[in-house]
């Protein structure tokens, strides 16, 4: 849950984006051995790094946190360093970086690339298909909870619920392609090794600084107008979802598992624009036609599971605009979660 008491500052918000549930402590003290998060740099990576150390502090785990990524961030490797966790940059695509990487017992892995492959096959492959296969071949011995993508599903109509882990993949465009090429990678090096691996379909996690509440924010304070062609979305607040993956863990297995992870709700992207402008005490205005379908998932397994996520949307949208009416800093990342082809 949010403290609203907070000051409205980064290190506080990664504070609470950071906090293990119960349950999370729970698994995380059933484990042993070094832990590698991999893509560590990304958007997710210091909280999935700093949850896991603060729920190892409470589990009294001593093992090292090992953070792999390129590091094209320099505040953001700071940021993780600072908080004395080891550090690995090298590029995962290429084959010599393995022989740097330590040893890991749990591997989470965040890597991959989505923005700029519109036209770019070469890239999509290599980060996407080709990287994670050289991991699943490299980490063989580990456990492995894999990000992995909604995307990978077809797009649904949203009385459906969402696509379940049951329903057949069948994404358009380049980029989902390649991501079920990332979870074949996966899937194949658990049944060659035996590696246990859990795939985690993931849509759309939000925070104060990037997320799909932040782009229509972002549009609606600059008074351009929504888009409403994908009219449906999934959304899970960060802390929650990190929560979920981590806890996850115990669900790798050999063959592979899937599990989706979002919020109980599918929302409606007009709705979800007005309770902005009110919040931001402005009007909004909307383009395209809404489509009867989008990239909808259904992660009542995971809610059975580790339970519902706890933040509730009225936080996350009173969250959001309050960072924007405070100037907080975004990260400058849009989703583009409204295009429909599948070509970012």
């Amino acid at each position: 849950m949010l403290d609203e008491a907070s000051p409205f500052d980064e290190t506080h918000l990664d504070h609470q984006l950071s906090q293990p549930h119960a349950l999370t402590i729970e698994t995380i003290a059933k484990y042993s051995g070094p832990v590698s998060v991999l893509g560590a740099g990304g958007k997710m990576g210091f909280h999935v790094l700093r949850m896991l150390q603060r729920g190892f502090e409470a589990a009294g785990r001593r093992d090292k946190i090992t953070a792999v990524s390129r590091f094209t961030d320099a505040h953001q490797r700071e940021l993780i360093r600072s908080h004395g966790f080891g550090l690995c940059a090298c590029d995962l695509s290429a084959r010599e970086a393995y022989q740097e990487l330590p040893e890991a017992a749990q591997v989470f892995y965040l890597a991959g690339v989505k923005f700029g492959t519109r036209d770019n096959p070469e890239l999509l492959q290599r980060m996407n298909v080709t990287m994670p296969q050289l991991v699943a071949d490299h980490y063989r011995a580990s456990e492995i909870v894999a990000l992995s993508t909604g995307c990978v599903y077809g797009f649904t109509a949203p009385e459906t619920g969402g696509s379940t882990e049951e329903s057949p993949t069948d994404p358009p465009g380049d980029y989902a392609q390649s991501c079920l090429g990332r979870e074949a990678a996966f899937v194949e090096g658990s049944h060659r090794h035996g590696t246990k691996v859990c795939l985690i379909r993931l849509n759309y996690s939000v925070e104060p600084r990037y997320g799909v509440l932040v782009d229509l924010a972002s549009k609606v304070a600059r008074g351009e107008p929504v888009d409403l062609s994908t009219g449906y979305v999934n959304l899970i607040w960060q802390a929650d979802a990190v929560n979920h993956i981590l806890q996850a863990l115990p669900l790798a297995a050999s063959p592979a598992s899937v599990l989706n992870v979002t919020g109980k709700d599918v929302l409606r992207v007009r709705d979800l624009a007005e309770a902005l402008a009110e919040r931001l005490e402005c009007s909004v205005e909307f383009v395209g036609q809404e489509q009867p379908t989008a990239w909808l998932n259904n992660a009542s397994q995971s809610h059975r599971l580790f339970g519902e996520p706890r933040t509730p949307l009225s936080s996350m949208l009173d969250a959001v605009v309050a960072w924007l009416k405070r100037g907080g800093r975004l990260l400058g990342k849009p989703t583009h979660f409204e295009i429909r082809d599948g070509a970012y």
